[in-house]
């Protein structure tokens, strides 16, 4: 496919699957909610390593969002997506309407249990369910069979894994390293909504996630000093920054350390003003 077909609405993508499954194409998914960066183009750039045809999606999914929550305020830029897309050699959009993806009598969602009680969970406990079900919903839409996904939203990651494990769905679940700025700030969407002054502030996010490496790598296992030490160095760096969550976790259950060990992620969530930003790095 050397152009870009977009489809809109739901029997025209699972149309369009079909037909490249019974000409034994692989698809590849890079589910978005749009204003693409980096990131989202960086998935797109290996799936089409993986896979014959990149489908990617495009919905910014209003049942994620709480009602207090930036739903109206996010990011959109249809056109200028599309032209990214194209660009990184995608070569399928998927564009539904929220009518499309939820009709007036929808009533079915999708839970995953144990892994959406903490770190954003706990923040935002509407969040997951809103999540799990477009994209549950979305793989049923376009069939992949690999679905790609970013390691700057890793709870995100662990949960929807374990959703498509559970729910036997024969995809290939690939987790792609977090694309960052050269000051080290994770890629998001939001970061457009960060004044010059926070924007100065928010790499210190993750400078004290590189520090708590550091410290692990010198032998500190205590995670309750590792993270003084990150909120010392926000507090340094970023005083504007409220931070919501410093955790410690291991990778795969998310359960919560206190000594930290192999396979452990530090996450964090912090609000600059109106922005709220996460961010996340394995440490050991």
């Amino acid at each position: 496919m050397s152009t870009l077909t977009v489809t809109n609405s739901i029997i025209a993508q699972q149309e369009l699957s079909r037909r490249l499954a019974r000409r034994g194409k692989t698809i590849a998914i890079v589910p978005t909610m749009g204003a693409l960066h980096e990131g989202h183009l960086s998935l797109i750039r290996y799936g089409l390593k993986k896979a014959d045809v990149v489908v990617t999606t495009i919905f910014v999914n209003p049942t994620q969002f709480a009602p207090q929550e930036d739903l109206n305020r996010y990011p959109r830029d249809p056109q200028g997506d599309l032209k990214k897309i194209k660009q990184a050699g995608g070569q399928v959009v998927f564009m539904p309407s929220p009518k499309e993806m939820y009709p007036e009598a929808f009533e079915t969602y999708v839970s995953v249990e144990n892994l959406t009680r903490t770190l954003e969970g706990a923040a935002r406990p509407t969040h997951f369910r809103g999540v799990t079900t477009i994209v549950a919903k979305l793989f049923n839409m376009v069939r992949p069979d690999i679905a790609l996904f970013g390691m700057k939203d890793y709870q995100q990651a662990m949960v929807l894994k374990r959703m498509t494990t559970d729910l036997n769905w024969p995809i290939e679940f690939v987790i792609r390293p977090t694309i960052r700025e050269k000051d080290g700030l994770a890629l998001s969407s939001r970061n457009r909504f960060l004044s010059p002054d926070l924007r100065r502030q928010a790499p210190a996010l993750y400078r004290s996630l590189k520090a708590a490496r550091q410290m692990v790598r010198d032998g500190q296992t205590d995670a309750s000093a590792v993270e003084a030490e990150m909120r010392r160095i926000i507090g340094q760096g970023a005083p504007v920054a409220v931070i919501d969550y410093i955790a410690f976790t291991e990778m795969e259950s998310l359960k919560p350390v206190t000594v930290i060990g192999k396979d452990t992620v530090a996450s964090l969530a912090a609000r600059f003003g109106t922005v709220r930003l996460i961010d996340n790095l394995k440490i050991a």
